[in-house]
Order: structure tokens, then sequence, then C-alpha cells
């Protein structure tokens, strides 16, 4: 185990390094470069990621409170069972990730591709994800109140048994959206069949 505590690296290549089971508090990573990079059971507090590549990363079981990745590439990182707590993960691209019983807990993923990510069951209330791409995503049985879904992608996303009452849902393409059995509030249903031309007096 180790721990790294207010240190500073920019343009770092760490890649394919065994860099498991270790903590970083409020540290910050400038275009560095974690390809292959076992991060295995990784804490990390309040430390910030820029333009970060962990492509192809295992970071399965790491856990991560207050941190940033702001415009990171995980593409094809396993992130299996990792914890998200109150993160800001703006413009970050998780295309082809492993994102099974991964867990979001508050924070912005607003600009973030999480297409086709399994988020059943989550616990994603209050979570920003305004301008996320989310098609394709499943979010069966989600809880999704209070969520900011302004112009969000949102096509093929299941959302059966998910609720949505008070998130805002601006510029959402309702006509893209199967709603059956998802819980909505009034303004939410009002918006809905007027997106289907309904007349509301």
């Amino acid at each position: 185990m180790y721990s790294y505590v207010d240190q500073e690296y920019v343009e770092q290549d760490f890649s394919h390094a065994d860099q498991k089971d270790g903590e970083l508090r409020n540290c910050t990573f400038t275009r560095c470069r974690f390809r292959g990079t076992h991060l295995e059971e990784v804490y990390t507090m309040g430390s910030h990621f820029i333009d970060c590549d962990f492509t192809g990363a295992q970071l399965n079981g790491s856990v991560h409170t207050g941190s940033a990745f702001t415009n990171c590439v995980f593409k094809g990182a396993n992130l299996f069972v990792a914890k998200f707590i109150d993160c800001k993960m703006i413009g970050s691209d998780f295309a082809e990730a492993l994102l099974d019983g991964i867990t979001l807990q508050g924070g912005d993923w607003s600009y973030t591709n999480l297409r086709h990510t399994n988020l059943m069951k989550q616990g994603l209330r209050g979570i920003r994800f305004r301008e996320a791409d989310l098609n394709g995503c499943k979010l069966e049985k989600s809880d999704l109140r209070d969520a900011d879904l302004t112009r969000a992608q949102m096509g093929k996303v299941k959302l059966q048994g998910s609720d949505l009452r008070g998130a805002i849902l601006d510029g959402i393409d309702f006509k893209s959206l199967d709603i059956k059995g998802v819980r909505m509030d009034m303004t939410q249903a009002v918006a809905f069949a007027r997106a289907y031309g309904a007349k509301i007096d």
C-alpha cells in the first residue's frame, strides 16, 4: 500500500505500472497516461485528473470521493464495482468500458459518453447529466429523482420502472423515450403530452 498526498504530475506516463491498492489525496495529474495501468482498489480523495488517458486501465474495486476526472478517456477500462462519490466527471469518455456494478453517488457527469452503460437499479438522485450521451443505456428501476438531464441524448434508453420525479428534462426528445412504468411528476407528464401534440388547458 502506498500513499501520495498533495503531489502534482504533468505529462507523466504511468502506463502498465502496478499502482493498485494505493491512496491519492489532493493530488493533481495533468495529461498523464495510465494506459493498461493496474489501479485496482485505489482510493482517491479530492484529487484532480485533467485530460488523462485511462485506456484499458484496471480500476475495479476503486473508490473515488470528491475527485475530478475531467475530459479523461476510459476506453475499455475495467470499472467493475468502482465507486464515484460526489465526483466531477465532465467531458470524460467511457466508450467500451466495463461499468458493471459501478456506484454513482451525486456529482457532475455532464458531457460524458456513457452510451450503452448498464445503470439498472442505480441511485442516481440529483446527479447532473447535462448533455451527456446516454443513448442505449439501461436505466430500469433507477432513481433519477431531481437529476439534471438537460439536453441529454436518451435514444433507446430503457427506463421501465425508473423514477424521474423532479428531474430536469429540458431539451429531451420525449418521442425517443419509452415511459412505460416510469414514475413522473405532473409537470413532466404535461410536457410529454405536449410533445405528442396534446393541448393542455
